[in-house]
């Protein structure tokens, strides 16, 4: 179940709010002591979080589905907390149909322990207020009526204070001066058939990730940019790619000519495939 984008913002005891997560969603399975993660597009994920996997192993329950998020670390494969917002089955019983309220019961019954948490609900009249006072990405709000479907639902909506969106690699400037590794990243997002340029991406990245992500981009190397609507494309010091690599990046708005304005990269999301990534719209 995914969220909607939303510009809206209320308070309804007929909601639940919580924290926006800044991660990479998790499906986990556990059978009898057989546990198995995946990524929302059924990528594997269990050699990723072995600490989540084992403590999801010791649950009192012989069999689980989970629905959460692993928190961003960057570089520390296995130190990752995993969030968990919803419960899907248990111990052979469906609960998708019951209402969003009643998952949640079940859910606080586990008893997660770290690096497990069940992310609580925001208490207080302006979630959204609390969450960009804070420096969250945002807040997420659910019907506790609402059953849980397998697609993007009106029922869970996304109210976001910083813009963040997923974009695709297609090309990286030369590095200038002390920098090393690359100066700025060159990224898009598919409209239909289309490859869109949306600008620069040149800050938020260190010099491990600045020399390993050159490294990777050096073997998908073309000899043509792969945009196919490329207004403001950098000519000069250029390399162009293959585009295969999605990052997730924040940003303030969206300019006039349809750039990226003040963008900052949060980081790599080896979950997503490329050709998903479209420009969000509330």
């Amino acid at each position: 179940m995914a969220a909607t984008l939303t510009d809206k913002r209320f308070k309804d005891p007929a909601w639940t709010f919580e924290r926006k997560l800044d991660g990479i969603r998790v499906l986990a399975y556990k059978k009898g002591k057989k546990v198995e993660l995946w990524s929302r597009n059924q990528l594997p994920l269990t050699a990723n979080y072995p600490a989540a996997v084992e403590a999801i192993a010791k649950l009192p329950v012989d069999t689980v589905i989970l629905d959460g998020e692993a928190a961003w670390a960057w570089g520390r494969i296995g130190k990752a907390d995993y969030h968990v917002f919803d419960v899907l089955f248990l111990d052979g019983q469906d609960l998708r149909p019951l209402p969003l309220s009643e998952r949640r019961a079940h859910l606080r019954r586990l008893k997660l322990k770290h690096p497990l948490a069940m992310v609580p609900a925001l208490d207080g009249d302006a979630p959204w207020e609390h969450a960009c006072k804070e420096g969250w990405e945002g807040v997420v709000a659910k019907r506790l009526d609402s059953p849980y479907e397998s697609r993007r639902s009106p029922h869970w909506l996304k109210m976001k204070c910083e813009a963040t969106q997923e974009l695709v690699i297609g090309g990286f400037t030369d590095p200038q001066g002390a920098r090393v590794g690359l100066g700025a990243l060159l990224v898009g997002y598919y409209e239909k058939d289309d490859f869109v340029f949306a600008g620069k991406v040149g800050t938020g990245l260190d010099t491990k990730l600045l020399t390993s992500l050159r490294a990777r981009l050096d073997k998908l190397t073309i000899e043509k940019p792969a945009f196919t609507k490329s207004a403001g494309l950098p000519k000069l010091r250029t390399h162009w790619v293959k585009p295969e690599i999605v990052v997730q990046v924040a940003f303030i708005e969206w300019t006039p000519t349809n750039k990226l304005r003040h963008p900052r990269l949060l980081g790599l999301r080896p979950d997503k495939s490329a050709r998903e990534v479209v420009r969000e719209q509330p």
